[in-house]
């Protein structure tokens, strides 16, 4: 049977009384799921929109793409989803929808599992904080706050109106001067946003939308604009002050809520579109929730969910590297997040498999957020079809950020080499060439004068390392991946130490190792050579061990095109790779 052809139209203000009754269906807290919103931004976003199956759904450029809107109301959702699909199909597209809730993402995953790729998107996150905090701006923390307010209000020439048909005008004049202030930091988005609002001025009673007014010795110096999101929840979608008046900003803002909002628990300010200024702006008024939303893209390689793919992951892990259950279900359950582990589908099987762990690149004064690559391994059956090479270009792609990884033998150099990876990262900084050189006898003096602490954590562990080894292309994991290093150490048996002289409490290192048969396996130390040596007799008297190994781990990197720095053969330092 023929599918009947999707018919799209642009949003119009008839749309409103259909769309507004699809929207009150799903009470949704995101705030681009108001008419008003889509309405004033379908000229920048070539925003259109279908009834489908009982849903609304709205199309919309998305990069050099279409995207779509998940479907809105209480009609049969996941006919819409197959719906679109066969749309997206004929065109030769794959389709894109967001944003997505957590209660959508469950949904889609459930119905279409293995389907889609379904990330948080963080530059879209919501702000939503409690109207009370709004009004009342109680508390240390928003003490500065209060402060503006208080500069605002000297002279007591300052007055709050509503918006209305006599002073939206003025409003709009306002706005002129607005940009000839910010002229130096003017660009394209910032012309598309004030477009917007002067739509929202022309057409803001038919749209519903309430707006707040303030003014200085009768000027106006700031205003803003919003509209009910759903039951509990008021959006505000514009807020404009003159930046150099001291107070105008917080003063609105506490204003306006205690004006027009006094019937909603929330207010949501929307999203900060990655701006570091507005990020910091936004959080200074510590929001109650910041909203996760979703971007869903059709795709064969999506991430594992750890307990609906737990199977398929013990699978693939112990047919390429041996480890029992309990070792993998320990990984999952430490280190795995719902964005870290990729899959890859063959119809509906999970054929291969990677992951990549969050960690930090030094490049020069910075620190690059990267992944480092873990667990990369298909079944055997389907080994030689390039299915992990994939994962990994994909990888690329879609975190854009610097990759590491440390070959588990020699034999795959070759093969990450012809993947972009190059060879980087030292050995052991200070030690190993030094001890590969010595001979030692477990009959040696053992030092005594070493204390010698179990009682580390992860924390603790982090900041002398880092204070040890920090240099150009050093590795370097954040505290609570540190804790989960010390712990799967523990787990396989080893231990990690505090190590000091008693003579020099203030001067601490960290010893990590663990036993292979007889052997001594130092995993990672700041210990100098000269203090380790000192050191070995004692800990291999007690751990029994006929020798010692100084581990030094392969490492290799690839780096996007916008990095610049390209690292060196022996720069930089890994070895500590959280196994």
């Amino acid at each position: 049977m023929k599918m009947k052809e999707l018919e799209f139209h642009q949003i119009t203000i008839e749309d409103k009384a259909w769309m507004d009754a699809l929207y009150a269906e799903d009470n949704r807290n995101a705030c681009e799921y108001t008419f008003a919103n889509n309405f004033i931004w379908r000229g920048v976003f070539e925003a259109e929109v279908a009834r489908i199956e009982g849903c609304g759904v709205i199309r919309y450029l998305y990069g050099e793409d279409r995207a779509y809107s998940y479907p809105i109301g209480a009609g049969d959702k996941k006919a819409v989803i197959e719906k679109l699909l066969f749309l997206c199909h004929k065109e030769n597209r794959t389709l894109t929808m967001c944003p997505l809730s957590e209660r959508d993402k469950k949904q889609l995953e459930e119905w279409f599992p293995g389907k889609f790729l379904v990330w948080g998107d963080r530059d879209d996150y919501d702000y939503i904080y409690s109207r009370e905090k709004l009004a009342t701006l109680a508390g240390k923390k928003l003490h500065g706050k209060r402060n503006h307010i208080a500069r605002f209000k000297d002279g007591d020439d300052w007055s709050y109106e509503p918006m209305t048909a006599e002073n939206v005008e003025e409003c709009r004049k306002m706005t002129y001067t607005w940009i000839g202030m910010r002229s130096e930091k003017w660009n394209k988005e910032m012309e598309q946003e004030i477009a917007v609002l002067h739509e929202a001025f022309d057409h803001r009673e038919e749209l519903g939308l309430v707006g707040g007014v303030l003014r200085k010795k009768g000027e106006i110096v700031a205003f803003t604009m919003g509209e009910p999101l759903n039951s509990d929840t008021f959006v505000v979608h514009f807020e404009k002050a003159y930046p150099e008046m001291q107070g105008a900003y917080p003063m609105i803002n506490q204003q306006f809520v205690i004006h027009a909002c006094q019937e909603y628990t929330y207010i949501n300010r929307e999203e900060d579109t990655g701006d570091p200024g507005l990020r910091k702006a936004k959080l200074s008024y510590y929001p109650e929730i910041l909203l996760k939303k979703y971007v869903a893209e059709e795709s064969n390689i999506v991430f594992a969910d750890p307990e609906k793919n737990r199977e398929d992951i013990q699978t693939i892990w112990q047919s390429s590297f041996g480890d029992e259950e309990e070792y993998i279900d320990f990984f999952i359950q430490n280190r795995m997040t719902e964005e870290t582990m990729l899959l890859y589908y063959l119809g509906d099987k999970v054929v291969s498999m990677a992951s990549f762990l969050p960690v930090e690149y030094c490049s020069g004064e910075e620190n690059i957020p990267s992944r480092y690559v873990y667990a990369v391994a298909t079944l055997p059956e389907y080994r030689g079809n390039g299915y992990a090479a994939k994962i990994l270009e994909f990888a690329k792609k879609h975190y854009r950020e610097p990759l590491i990884l440390s070959p588990a033998e020699e034999g795959l150099i070759s093969y990450y080499e012809k993947l972009g990876f190059k060879r980087a990262f030292a050995e052991s900084k200070e030690t190993a060439d030094d001890i590969r050189a010595m001979e030692l006898s477990v009959n040696g003096e053992a030092a005594d004068d070493y204390d010698l602490s179990e009682q580390i954590t992860g924390e603790e562990y982090a900041k002398i390392r880092d204070a040890h080894f920090m240099q150009e292309g050093f590795v370097r994991w954040a505290p609570d991946a540190v804790s989960y290093a010390i712990e799967e150490n523990t787990y396989c048996g080893g231990k990690t130490l505090l190590v000091c002289l008693e003579r020099e409490l203030k001067d601490k290192s960290v010893l990590m190792y663990r036993m292979e048969k007889d052997c001594l396996v130092i995993e990672e130390t700041t210990l100098s050579g000269e203090r380790l040596m000192e050191l070995l007799p004692r800990l291999l008297e007690e751990n029994g061990a006929k020798c010692f190994e100084i581990k030094s781990h392969p490492g290799m990197i690839w780096m996007p095109e916008n990095e610049k720095k390209e690292p060196g053969t022996k720069q930089g330092y890994l070895n500590l790779t959280l196994g």
